[in-house]
């Protein structure tokens, strides 16, 4: 809550104690349907490859600011950048069912003095999208920002891209705004859609993520029995 100070100004609530989050780890990362790894381009750029080349055409590579690898080398191009880059902390998401990597998702944008940081640079493969993985995927990654100390995980995403926004407004995340042109993203304007959850958020939500993502939440073809949405009323 704010509050007024000594000049009767208002000012935001105390953070009692406050030293910062800690260091987020490239480190596996384990769940019930999948496991996030640190990415080995090596290791994990055939599995890649053959995932995303899944889809007849590059749809869902629209919004993002790479583009499809066209080969299993070039994969592993695009896969050692994201390695390279010291401000990322790089997964790949493997199936448990297959134990195949199926995705790729990166904590970014870390800001561990203010306790904020990004879920970004996802690019989920066919084998995935729409799936308990993708819901389990960000679940894991909320759940080890939180334990870390971040008191804010961020979503970014195109404005035009209604999919990505409404994937995180299911997750939880709130909307909190639209920041106009800014950026150029393959010589178009973007305008970027901000959304986040806070640690006082986060209880709740976890809590509903948990109860869906429950294996009693599901048929035995693996249908859900109870939306989302369903767990936060």
């Amino acid at each position: 809550m704010a509050e007024l100070n000594e000049y009767g100004q208002w000012v935001g609530s105390p953070v009692p104690d406050w030293q910062g989050a800690a260091l987020l780890a490239r480190k596996v990362i384990s769940g019930r349907r999948c496991r996030l790894e640190p990415i080995d381009a090596d290791k994990h750029a055939a599995d890649l490859f053959d995932a995303f080349a899944q889809a007849s055409d590059e749809r869902d590579w629209t919004w993002l600011g790479s583009v499809r690898p066209l080969s299993v080398a070039a994969t592993q191009v695009w896969l050692q950048a994201k390695v390279d880059d010291a401000g990322l902390v790089p997964f790949v998401v493997i199936d448990l069912r297959t134990e195949r990597a199926v995705g790729v998702v990166c904590l970014m944008a870390i800001d561990r003095a203010n306790g904020t940081v990004e879920i970004g640079h996802v690019s989920w493969s066919l084998r995935m999208k729409r799936s308990t993985l993708s819901t389990e995927v960000v679940w894991l990654l909320l759940r080890e920002a939180f334990a870390q100390g971040y008191r804010r995980v961020e979503w970014k995403c195109d404005a035009l891209n209604t999919a990505s926004r409404q994937a995180a407004e299911r997750i939880g995340f709130t909307f909190e705004g639209r920041f106009r042109q800014k950026m150029v993203r393959k010589g178009r304007n973007r305008d970027s859609d901000w959304l986040s959850i806070i640690d006082g958020e986060w209880p709740l939500i976890d809590t509903a993520l948990q109860g869906w993502l429950a294996d009693s939440n599901f048929d035995a073809a693996g249908q859900q029995l109870t939306r989302l949405e369903s767990f936060r009323q």
